[in-house]
């Protein structure tokens, strides 16, 4: 086994200060060009924080993510580099609603680590009864070597897990 390195690396953003990340080199360091090109984060506003809450708390964990912060209108979830953060849409806004086929965020798309992680998110989805989206053509709605679940998360906000190929 090749030895690991941990390198600490401090990234400065100008008017946002510095923040300082672990980074763990094992068989291919990570280039900075690659983690830059990274997301850093997605916020998302929920209609309410307690549905989208239990929603993603049975979700993003079987993905990796892990819980990052929380505070009382909001919490995010982490994977690697990027995290996504979920907080409670202000009351002027709630009227407004969302709607994924709208101009703006369409939907989400995460990896799967295999086909099988794929079916056993969508028996944990309909064991929610989560609305699931394209039943009739699912594992394969998108495209014959496209193996996926979609499901439909709170607010109507599209989920896409997607195997490997």
């Amino acid at each position: 086994m090749l030895p690991e390195a941990i390198i600490a690396l401090t990234i400065v953003t100008p008017g946002r200060g510095s923040c300082c990340c672990p980074l763990l080199f094992l068989f291919n360091p990570v280039k900075l060009e690659e983690l830059m090109s990274l997301l850093h984060h997605v916020e998302i506003n929920a209609s309410d924080l307690l549905v989208t809450r239990e929603f993603y708390d049975a979700l993003l964990p079987d993905l990796g993510y892990e819980l990052y912060q929380e505070w009382p209108l909001g919490f995010s979830y982490k994977y690697g580099a990027t995290y996504l953060v979920f907080v409670q849409t202000e009351a002027a806004f709630i009227h407004s609603g969302y709607h994924r086929k709208a101009t703006g965020l369409n939907h989400l798309a995460f990896h799967a680590e295999s086909r099988r992680q794929v079916d056993e998110l969508t028996d944990k989805m309909r064991r929610r009864n989560a609305r699931m989206l394209y039943e009739d053509r699912h594992p394969y709605a998108g495209g014959p070597q496209y193996y996926a679940l979609f499901v439909e998360g709170p607010d109507r906000l599209k989920i896409e897990i997607v195997a490997p190929e």
